[in-house]
């Protein structure tokens, strides 16, 4: 979390030993997965930071482990998980965002308000305190699509009441038009009302035969699909 700048109750003893993680520890390794890097620290922690006498102990972190436990209590057994805590609206085709990657939900909850968990493995994504579904969390990968075998990824269309009450006002009067349009609706797949917005008003206020011409022209030109 960000702190007041020269903030001395928050940043003194914390800055320095991330700093000296990032010069002793990170240089001139490399991670095959997050697991590997966790494998890694902790040997580094055991054979190297711990082990490194500190002035304000006197000793070495680890001496002093030694010393301190016996009198240590033991955690529970059981110990809350880990995570953050997303609010996300189920956007058309039945996915939530975390991190810039989309998670399918069922597809009764498009448009709904969910809560999302991002667990370090796990992404949990719950409906009035309900688990709805869970995901492996994608890692090391931007703008992706999570996938469960046998499962169904909403490929259909949710489109809005306004973008098929456009549609409607568009088709039905001319062939050009009609086939205009749905290559249209098929690029757009259900989302967003601009394009068809500007096309019924281009519509509206151009003759019909030059607007029709250009559409003609438009579609053995340019491929929407």
């Amino acid at each position: 979390m960000a702190h007041r700048v020269n903030d001395p109750d928050r940043k003194a003893r914390i800055e320095r030993p991330f700093a000296w993680v990032e010069d002793n520890f990170l240089p001139g390794r490399s991670f095959s997965s997050f697991d590997d890097l966790n494998a890694q620290a902790l040997k580094w922690c055991v054979e190297v930071a711990n082990a490194k006498p500190k002035r304000s102990l006197g000793m070495a972190p680890e001496v002093a482990y030694v010393m301190e436990k016996p009198y240590l209590t033991s955690l529970s057994i059981v110990l809350p998980a880990v995570y953050e805590v997303f609010e996300r609206v189920v956007d058309l085709r039945g996915f939530v965002s975390v991190d810039t990657n989309r998670y399918p939900t069922p597809e009764r909850l498009v448009s709904k308000t969910v809560t999302v968990y991002k667990h370090y493995a796990s992404i949990e994504i719950h409906y009035k305190r309900t688990l709805v579904a869970s995901h492996p969390r994608l890692l090391g990968v931007r703008d992706a699509r999570s996938t469960l075998p046998g499962a169904s990824h909403h490929t259909q269309t949710h489109a809005s009441p306004a973008f098929a009450k456009q549609a409607q006002l568009l088709c039905g009067q001319s062939p050009v038009l009609d086939a205009y349009v749905t290559a249209l609706i098929k690029h757009l797949n259900g989302r967003g009302t601009r394009a068809l917005n500007r096309l019924l008003q281009i519509k509206r206020t151009y003759p019909a035969q030059p607007f029709l011409a250009a559409l003609e022209q438009a579609s053995s030109t340019v491929c929407l699909i």
